[in-house]
């Protein structure tokens, strides 16, 4: 079958603490950053996309054969609003945004003039897509899960940019509301959506949107997060997260949602990716989860010509699993166990056995 593809990653993020990314050597992140892309090829994730973090350097390495990894669709660092989801400074902490180049997954951006000027910075820099911030999020210090981020109007102006440029938006966006801002303001991938009611769900659906849900890291970070770094004042935010985005898969795939895989692991966590297979296999059935692993994730991310079929033609990134993932998804949550072997490329990365 084709090799999978995740659609919600960090490769940066290899701390639960995302504000200690802040202050981390660059070249420290980035050999961090490959040794957590060479885990995902070993699961059979040929390719994936960062939504926050990667850049151009990182992909190159890959491209070049200088690291071991999946082939990385970057959108550079996400946009974000002061206090909002990306803005991991503490309550008193009153420093400017730090530079570009500290290995941080976001960059502040304010009102219109400085998103438009953002944006095209993120283009000239070799962004596939555009990823702003639009909802509170669990990691982020100062804002609350509920809370908009953006306005209508900077929305507009980010989709406006990132189509002169041939690009598409994705937005983190939780709630309802924020999930319908987004939309209708021409976001294209909505991320998460654990909270999402099916009014909103009829509006992605209508719109022709994604929707990239990520259920294991709510798992892992219940489990574990507090343990690998999270601030323990953040996990109260994590909730019900896990049941809701259950529920919102399951109805989102009964509407007739295009769905992608995503997962959204940080820190030590990165190993439980394939988890999110067993998260999704009661909720819709195994050859549509498969297909939101590859096709649905080749179409989102504009590689449907090259990547998530068995096709000629097609690059031969290739995994061959023992057991027919069509009737049992489950098989692809033990990689180690059931993938017999791994091709990125027409190269073998796991030989036959």
């Amino acid at each position: 079958m084709p090799g999978l593809i995740d659609c919600h990653c960090h490769v940066l993020q290899s701390t639960s603490n995302l504000a200690a990314l802040s202050v981390e050597s660059a070249n420290y992140a980035a050999a961090r950053a490959f040794e957590i892309m060479r885990g995902m090829l070993s699961r059979g994730f040929t390719t994936v996309r960062d939504v926050g973090g990667a850049d151009f350097g990182i992909a190159k390495a890959v491209e070049e054969g200088l690291v071991e990894g999946p082939r990385v669709i970057y959108g550079g660092k996400a946009l974000t609003a002061t206090g909002g989801h990306g803005d991991y400074r503490s309550k008193g902490q009153y420093y400017e945004d730090p530079s570009y180049h500290v290995p941080r997954i976001s960059r502040l951006c304010d009102g219109v003039d400085a998103l438009r000027l953002a944006v095209r910075d993120e283009v000239r820099k070799g962004a596939h897509h555009i990823k702003i911030m639009a909802n509170g999020g669990v990691a982020s210090p100062t804002d609350r899960i509920t809370s908009d981020q953006y306005s209508e109007e900077e929305i507009r102006a980010v989709v406006d940019e990132a189509t002169m440029a041939g690009l598409y938006v994705s937005s983190h966006t939780y709630t309802s509301r924020s999930i319908q801002r987004a939309v209708r303001n021409g976001v294209l991938s909505v991320e998460h959506g654990n909270l999402a009611d099916r009014e909103t769900l009829e509006l992605i659906l209508a719109s022709g949107a994604f929707l990239v849900p990520t259920l294991i890291i709510f798992k892992s970070l219940a489990e574990e997060g507090v343990a690998d770094g999270l601030p323990a004042e953040l996990a109260t935010k994590i909730g019900d997260m896990l049941d809701r985005g259950m529920r919102v898969v399951e109805q989102a795939h009964q509407l007739g949602i295009r769905m992608a895989f995503g997962t959204d692991l940080i820190g030590a966590m990165h190993r439980r990716q394939s988890e999110e297979f067993d998260l999704r296999a009661d909720l819709v059935p195994a050859p549509d989860l498969v297909r939101m692993a590859t096709v649905n994730g080749a179409a989102l991310i504009r590689k449907d010509t090259s990547l998530g079929q068995v096709k000629p033609g097609f690059e031969a990134d290739l995994i061959a699993v023992r057991g027919n993932p069509l009737e049992n998804a489950r098989l692809l949550a033990n990689p180690s166990g059931n993938l017999a072997f791994i091709m990125k490329g027409g190269r073998f990365i796991k030989q036959p056995s």
